[in-house]
This record gives structure tokens, C-alpha cells and sequence, in this order.
């Protein structure tokens, strides 16, 4: 996954530097080999290390992981039974350590898509209204960061999130109720007020409202205090 060997060559994270890299099946992957991807994911490279030598690559990745809610599949679908112990799903999702699951974004739950939905015609917003949306909150994150060595609000340390991610009163007790009663950590947090200002880039407003910190808060589903 991170590269090695008698002469230390990329992984697969290196490999996928400044691009996508996609997991499926996240809890079938052995535990070890999930854990390393902890450091690059925090510092955007990773070292390998050799008795002659060390080299360093860079590993700046989208990591994008799929899984199923449980062994059988079938946890909180409407028209399957689940027939899964809540032990069964504790340990299922014990295999994605909480340590990674905090260096991740974005948690969300995706329902099975009714035939009726895959069959019609019926099409959402364009994919040109979308475009553009997104190429207007990345000039907005161009120009925020146009001092600093990078241009997005991911790689935002903590010193730009004191700066950018100043919240207005309602905002930081909805931000406060959430920590204390889902057990947040202090990772989820910093990655709550980075989704909160990209949502509210994407709106067009310098102001983090509540409504954003309220979505932001909605994709932690897989946080430990959130089930």
C-alpha cells in the first residue's frame, strides 16, 4: 500500500498522488494495511525506511473507501432483514480503527437506489450548473490561500483554521452540543469546520452559519459516539 522492498519502491499511495485512490470493501482489507495509510493521509507523503537508506514520496490523495453497514449487507434497509447480531456489527465495523475513520472527511450512508430511480428519465441539477458552482468555490479557496503553498481548504493547518473558520454564536453551540453528546474528537472537529467551510464556499458566503455546521455534522455517521 505505502511502497517497500530491498529497494523501496511506491506504493500504491504514491502511485495515486494528487489523484483519486479508491478502497472497496474497507473492512476486508487487513488491519495493518489500513493503518499505515494514517500518515500519509495526516502529512500527504511517506517515508520508507531501509537499513542503507530512507526515501521519502509524496502520497496527496482523495481517499474514497466503500463498505457495507454490516456483515450481511442488509442493516437499515427498508425491504431486507438484517440478520446480524449487534456483536457481529460492532466487530465489522471495529476493523476500521476510529484513528483512520477521524482522517477521513466525509462519513456518509448511501441507500439502495429504488428501480423506479435507476429507470426513469428524469434528470437533477446539470452537471454544468455543478461545474460551475465548484469552479467558483475553488477560486474563492485560490485566492483565501494565494500566500500559502497550497489552494484548497483541506490542507488547511491550525493557524488558517483559527483564521477562516470563525463561526457566528449559533453555529458554535450547535459545534459544542455535537462534540459533548457524540463523543467527537479533536480530529473530527478541525475536519467538521474544514466540511463547514466548503459548504458555505460553495453557497457564496464568507460566514459559517449553523445550517453549515449542521450538514458538516451529518457526514461524521461513522464517528464511534455516533452509533
Amino acid at each position: 500500500m505505502v511502497g517497500g522492498g530491498q529497494y523501496p519502491k511506491p506504493g500504491e499511495v504514491s502511485l495515486a498522488h494528487n489523484g483519486v485512490l479508491f478502497l472497496d470493501e474497507l473492512p476486508e482489507f487487513k488491519r495493518n494495511v489500513l493503518e499505515v495509510l494514517r500518515q500519509p493521509l495526516e502529512d500527504g507523503f511517506v517515508t520508507i525506511s531501509r537499513a542503507l537508506s530512507s526515501i521519502t514520496y509524496p502520497a496527496s490523495i482523495m481517499l474514497v473507501c466503500a463498505m457495507n453497514p454490516c456483515p450481511c449487507g442488509y442493516l437499515g434497509d427498508a425491504k431486507h432483514q438484517c440478520v446480524c447480531s449487534p456483536s457481529q456489527i460492532h466487530r465489522y465495523r471495529q476493523r476500521v480503527s476510529g484513528l483512520l475513520l477521524d482522517r477521513i472527511d466525509i462519513h456518509v450512508e448511501v441507500p439502495a437506489v429504488p428501480y423506479k430511480d435507476l429507470s426513469n428519465k428524469y434528470c437533477g441539477e446539470p452537471s454544468m450548473e455543478i461545474r460551475n458552482r465548484l469552479r467558483s468555490a475553488r477560486m474563492i479557496q485560490v485566492e483565501r490561500f494565494r500566500k500559502d503553498s497550497f489552494y484548497s481548504n483541506a490542507n488547511m493547518r491550525s493557524r488558517h483554521i483559527k483564521k477562516h473558520c470563525v463561526l457566528i454564536a449559533d453555529a458554535q453551540k450547535l459545534l459544542e452540543t455535537a462534540m459533548q453528546k457524540l463523543g467527537l474528537s479533536a480530529r473530527a472537529y478541525t475536519r467538521i469546520l474544514k466540511v463547514g467551510r466548503t459548504i458555505a464556499d460553495l453557497e457564496g458566503t464568507e460566514k459559517i452559519s449553523a445550517e453549515h455546521i449542521s450538514e458538516a455534522i451529518q457526514y461524521r455517521t461513522l464517528d464511534r459516539g455516533a452509533f
